[in-house]
């Protein structure tokens, strides 16, 4: 990686306000999993259905029914160099739109799609899970949160193609509702803050869908 680019992913680092901005670089070179953008990851809220069960475990569907995901963040540094032990948590909805361990959704006690995973020596926190389903007001994600230590922690989301989310929504009975989904990436004002740089690759495997976004936390983290 050129001299330049190191310089700007370090002042992006030290600049909240610069975050969405995106710097290509060439993924051979950094062997990121995801396209060829380095990019530092924008802050977005938890929103109000994060619990910490600290589940360690990679598959998290519990049987869950729906598309079935492998979904890989890989956590890099601003020199988009990987970071290796970090603890990295993801959390989303079922097929149906509902998050688990809350009384008001029905599934107190509940942990379905939740878990924890550690970041390899390549930066890289792995998933088993579904494909989120939706709810009204928000576009399909899933949130995570990276931990740099103990003190510290980068709080996001996961975005995806609407197209693809719709292919899987039509194709699959477990996402079969009485309404029309009416939000989509173009009009969910956290997905419009996130840009870009949110918006996981997927593609299909064996028949199993790929998922994976590089996640940028800059020298500091998140303070």
């Amino acid at each position: 990686m050129s001299s330049n680019r190191r310089t700007l992913l370090g002042a992006l680092a030290l600049s909240p306000a610069t975050l969405p901005m995106a710097l290509t670089v060439q993924a051979e070179q950094t062997n990121l999993i995801a396209a060829d953008i380095c990019t530092l990851q924008p802050r977005l809220t938890e929103g109000p259905y994060y619990i910490d069960p600290y589940l360690l475990r990679e598959d998290i569907t519990e049987g869950r029914p729906g598309c079935a995901v492998n979904l890989a963040l890989q956590v890099v540094d601003s020199l988009c160099r990987p970071v290796e032990g970090l603890r990295v948590d993801i959390w989303h909805c079922d097929a149906q739109g509902r998050y688990s361990g809350f009384e008001r959704e029905g599934t107190a006690g509940e942990t379905f799609l939740r878990g924890t995973q550690p970041t390899d020596a390549q930066g890289v926190a792995r998933f088993l899970t579904i494909f989120p389903g939706w709810y009204p007001g928000r576009a399909p994600h899933v949130h995570f949160k990276v931990f740099p230590d103990e003190r510290r922690e980068l709080t996001s989301q996961i975005f995806f193609d609407d197209s693809r989310a719709s292919a899987i929504y039509e194709g699959d009975p477990a996402y079969a509702r009485s309404g029309a989904r009416s939000t989509f990436n173009r009009n969910d004002g956290l997905a419009q803050k996130a840009g870009p740089a949110a918006r996981a690759r997927l593609r299909e495997v064996d028949g199993v869908l790929q998922s994976a976004l590089v996640v940028g936390i800059g020298d500091t983290g998140a303070a």
